[in-house]
């Protein structure tokens, strides 16, 4: 594998793990707001034990498959990425040569 490749596939890698991080951390905050407000006009204690365990299964849950799915893909990024690559590279290629998206 080219070198110029290697650093195609780890730029792709690595902004998509950012955006995977990104989405975790505003899945968060967003989780944290919607507490807050539940809490803020909520005085029953069972509505708000109901809120924090089903909120905070979601959080455990999805944080941890995207964590999983980062891992995967970095196991195996350069089966995923480099037909990616390829094929974004055919397409540049031919709407370079005015064959469009047809």
């Amino acid at each position: 594998m080219s070198e110029d490749l290697s650093r195609r596939i780890d730029a792709m890698f690595n902004r998509d793990r950012l955006w995977a991080w990104t989405f975790v951390v505003v899945l968060w905050i967003t989780y944290v707001l919607v507490f807050w407000g539940v809490v803020a006009v909520n005085s029953d204690g069972g509505i708000t034990t109901a809120v924090v365990i089903g909120g905070g299964l979601v959080l455990l849950y999805n944080t941890a498959s995207i964590t999983a799915m980062i891992g995967h893909y970095a196991e195996d990024k350069q089966a995923i990425y480099g037909i990616d690559i390829r094929h974004l590279d055919e397409m540049r290629e031919r709407r370079a040569h005015g064959a469009g998206a047809e």
